[in-house]
């Protein structure tokens, strides 16, 4: 008898800490889904709203075509755990790695990632500290303009810049000097 009850709690002690293994696996799994919904859909909405920011960052009232920007996940099934390649075409360029797009051309790509994560996730305010150094005038106009359109919604941006074109579309002007 004292064999059978031995038995029987060691079974039930099986069978517990098969049920505490089983659970385990089942929170992880539902993290590990949660982990990607939450993820998927930062990269979905960060990824559909990037190209039309591009394009507004590249557009100049002398050339109407704009540039195309996308981004690709590198691992669909555990995309945080694998890169994301991001693109940017420059207007009227063909297709290049970003690593040889010029200072400004990565510049104004970093620019439209940086709003395009913004639209996704707003902060009220922005801090640019000389983004326009590497910029040429045209694109310092259109990253100018982006601002100045922006500004007037929920967003403030503080910006740091020692080009006249971009601060002299500033609506408030703060100057510093040694």
């Amino acid at each position: 008898s004292s064999g059978i009850n031995a038995e029987y709690g060691t079974n039930v002690e099986f069978e517990t800490i098969r049920q505490k293994a089983k659970d385990s696996v089942d929170r992880f799994n539902q993290l590990k889904q949660e982990r990607y919904d939450k993820f998927m859909n930062a990269f979905n909405e960060i990824s559909s709203s990037i190209d039309q920011i591009y394009k507004d960052l590249t557009r100049t009232p002398d050339h109407p075509s704009t540039g195309t920007a996308y981004l690709n996940l590198d691992n669909h099934d555990e995309p945080y755990l694998h890169g994301i390649k991001y693109t940017a075409m420059p207007p009227q360029k063909r297709f290049i790695d970003m690593d040889q797009l010029s200072g400004g051309e990565k510049t104004v790509a970093a620019l439209a990632l940086l709003f395009a994560i913004h639209k996704f996730r707003p902060a009220p305010f922005f801090v640019l500290d000389e983004v326009d150094a590497a910029l040429d005038a045209t694109n310092v106009n259109c990253v100018a303009r982006y601002i100045r359109e922006r500004s007037n919604t929920d967003i403030q941006f503080i910006v740091i810049s020692l080009k006249d074109s971009f601060f002299e579309k500033s609506e408030a002007l703060v100057g510093i000097a040694r």
